[in-house]
Formats: C-alpha cells, structure tokens, sequence
C-alpha cells in the first residue's frame, strides 16, 4: 500500500491526474482526420471535444459527494471502468453522432479520476502543504501535453484515428491493474446520503463562502482559456499555418512546455510568498501571454511561433494560477474535499465548453477566434485576481476605520 508522502503516491496521483490532458491532447493530431474519415463538418468534429467537456462537467457533480459518502478508492474504480469501455466505443465508432456521445461517456469517467486525485490530496495535506503537493503534480502532468500530441500524431500517421482510442483503453487498464495499491486516504466519511438535494444544499452552502467563490473564478477563467486553445490549435496549425500533424504535436509540446515550467516554479512561490501572491504572478503572466499573442497576430506575424510561444507563456501562468487555486478552494472546507473540488470541476468544465464550442462555431480562415479568446480569458483573470485584492483591501480599512472610532 503507497503511503503518504511517498513519491511513489505523488506519481500515482499524477497519474491519475493525467487521464484528462491525456484524452484531450493524444487526440488531436486526428480531429481533421476523423473529419475526412466520418464525413463530418468541423463544427461537429468540435463537438467531440466539447461533449467530452460536457461529460467531464456532469461527473464531477456527483463524483465528489459521491466519494466523500463511500470513499476514494469504490468510486474510482466504477470511474476508470466507465473510462475503458467509453474509450472502446470511441474507437469502434462508425458516425460522427455515435463518437460524440462516446466522448460524453469518456468525459464522464475521466471525471471520476481527477476528482479522486485532488480530494485525496485535500484528505492528506493541507494549507500551502496542499498547494506545493497540487503544483508537483501539476508539473509532473505537465509532461502529458508535451508527449501525447507527438504520440498521438504518431499514431495517427501509421495507424490512423481509431488507434489512439484503442491506447487510450490500454492505460485505463493499466489504472484498473495500479488500483489495490491506492489507499484509502478519506478518514471520515459524511454523514448524509448521497441525492440531489443533499448535492445542491452541499453547493449551496460551498458558494456562500467569498474566499470559495475567488477561487473557483480563478480557476475557471484559467482552464478555460486553455481549452480555447485545445479547441482550435489543431485547425488554426495544421489548416492556417500549415503544420503537418507531426510538426503540430511539436508545436503543441513546445506550448505545453509552459506549463511545466509554471508549476515547477508555483510550487517554489507558494512556499515563499503563499497562495494568493503565487496567483497574482501567474495571473499576470497569464495576461501578458495572451496580450502579446493579440499583438503578434495583428501586426501580420505569420511565423506559427507567434502563436505557440505566447500561448507558452499564457501556460506557464495557468500553471501557477491552478493549483494555488484549488488549494484555495479547499483551504474553507477540508472535510468536504470532494464536494469542493466536484464543484470547482463543474463549473470549469461548463465555461471551457461554453468557450470552445464558441471557438469551434467561429473557425475559418483565420487565428483571430483562437487569439482573442486567449487573450481575454487571460486579460479576465488577471483583472479578477487585481478585483479580489482591491476588494480585500478596502475591508481592512474599513476595520481600521471602525476600530479607530470606538
């Protein structure tokens, strides 16, 4: 059995971890393959990634109570179970319509892992603890978009579309083989059954919290912006810029490299300077990244690297952003840990589907639908964190104020 604070079950959690970029980023290389292949349209090929979005969303609504009620390790293994047979359906699928629901399926056991990964980091650390243990993970997952891209480029280059989910199924098996492993971190089940009533009073009383409610913008705005990019780098690429699906997965890992690099550092910051200062720098890199992306592409720069290099830079800023984010979500609530994080979940997973459905409806001949939407969900996050900070400040003066008169 991994044991806490072991590498060991610090990989183990990244790997889980993993399943999400790993699903999104191996399957991109095929998206204008799958579009020649099943006689689709873009706009519905988009589709595929935004109902897996949609999946995603729907499960983390249930998973966490779910978790917090029957503990971490039952409702992984239904969540990695549901993964393989979706993953298998998506590889044997004959229409579009039948691989976009698929991937609604995929989506819905993906959930289930990563909900598990982050509640069991909240059932064994905490406070800044918590947050230097997510930005670990987060740079070890952080290689997952660096590899996959090349991976599944590879394999769409000699095995086509359908190989990749025939993969995708071979390390949901992997899990399932890695799973008696994994302790049981929940020390206190909750007491209330599982409904829908019991769900939304938990979100109500979860949303009712400032500090919660900072967090999940936080966030969600973040992610958001990343699956603008995901959503539209494969077009934008391979059809405006003329990438091969090879050179694309290079492209996409030199971006992804970011990443990495973000959390690698947030979880230095955080030790330093706390969770709130480590989200004002990421925010602020997250901006300068999609502003010089704004720029580059509206003076004319025709290079793909004045695409992929700021979009390196928005990532590098998410990677701060996002752990130091769900550490802060958890901070209030760390007997709930799966319910706050299923509710973080939801709502990034809605706003990301919102986003890249959008992207997916606007992409033509050009990079504008991608750049802006960086840009802006970049430029907004920053612009919250500066809110939240102002926010703060004029209550402490407001306390000085009152203290001074009495």
């Amino acid at each position: 059995m991994l044991r806490r604070g072991t590498l060991v079950l610090t990989a183990a959690l990244a790997g889980l971890s993993a399943f999400a970029p790993l699903t999104t980023d191996m399957y991109l290389p095929s998206l204008p393959d799958v579009e020649r292949q099943l006689q689709s349209s873009t706009g519905q090929v988009q589709l595929t990634i935004s109902a897996y979005l949609v999946g995603f969303a729907v499960g983390q609504v249930f998973y966490g109570p779910l978790a917090d009620r029957h503990g971490r390790k039952p409702v992984l293994l239904g969540a990695i179970t549901l993964y393989c047979a979706a993953s298998l359906i998506c590889a044997l699928s004959t229409s579009i319509e039948l691989l976009v629901a698929a991937r609604a399926l995929q989506g819905l056991g993906v959930a289930g892992g990563i909900v598990v990964a982050r509640a069991m980091v909240g059932d064994l650390y905490s406070g800044d603890r918590a947050g230097r243990e997510l930005s670990v993970i987060s740079s070890v997952t952080g290689l997952v978009p660096v590899l996959a891209p090349l991976i599944g480029a590879g394999l769409q280059t000699g095995f086509g579309w359908r190989s990749v989910f025939f993969v995708l199924t071979g390390f949901g098996l992997c899990a399932v083989a890695a799973w008696p492993f994994l302790p049981e971190a929940l020390q206190k089940r909750a007491a209330e059954p599982v409904s829908l009533k019991a769900i939304l009073q938990s979100y109500r009383l979860l949303a009712q919290h400032s500090g919660y409610r900072t967090h999940v913008v936080l966030a969600s705005t973040s992610y958001a912006g990343l699956f603008v990019w995901i959503s539209g780098a494969s077009f934008v690429l391979q059809e405006v810029y003329n990438l091969s699906p090879f050179e694309f997965g290079v492209a996409f890992g030199i971006g992804s490299v970011g990443y990495m690099a973000g959390s690698a550092c947030a979880a230095a910051l955080v030790v330093r300077y706390g969770i709130d200062r480590t989200l004002g720098i990421g925010s602020a890199v997250m901006a300068a990244g999609g502003l010089a992306m704004l720029t580059l592409v509206a003076f004319s720069f025709t290079s793909p690297a004045s695409i992929i290099l700021p979009m390196a830079a928005y990532l590098a800023g998410m990677g701060m952003v996002l752990p130091q984010a769900l550490a802060g979500a958890l901070q209030p609530f760390p007997e709930r840990a799966g319910t706050a994080l299923s509710l973080v979940g939801f709502v990034q997973q809605v706003l990301s589907a919102i986003a890249g459905t959008l992207v997916g409806a606007l992409l033509g001949g050009s990079a504008w639908p991608l750049v802006g939407g960086v840009a802006l969900l970049g430029g907004a996050t920053f612009v919250f964190w500066i809110s939240t900070r102002t926010r703060s400040l004029g209550r402490v003066r407001t306390a000085e104020l009152q203290t001074s008169r009495n």
